[in-house]
């Protein structure tokens, strides 16, 4: 999967101090990506294009407020159990 996959933009860094940060997140992410993908079994490309279109929310009606919980399927659920399974 790439940047382009994710649909993130270019990112240019000029100090020390940001460079460091950037690749910290950049292999905390791949980390994370390569744990997915090994309890789940599917790739993080396909895992992530999976759970994209779940979402939740709050919304305000006439100055109440609502949750807008998530509809989560029962391929994504089983996903999620996968990933709680401590080795």
């Amino acid at each position: 999967m790439s940047k382009s996959d994710l649909k993130a933009r270019p990112i240019f860094h000029r100090k020390r101090d940001s460079i460091e940060a950037h690749l910290t997140i950049v292999f905390a992410a791949l980390a994370i990506a390569r744990t997915i993908e090994a309890q789940t079994g599917v790739s993080i490309q396909q895992f992530v294009k999976t759970v994209r279109p779940i979402r939740s929310g709050t919304v305000i009606l006439n100055g109440r407020t609502y949750q807008a919980e998530a509809q989560i399927p029962e391929s994504v659920a089983n996903l999620i159990q996968k990933l709680r399974v401590v080795h």
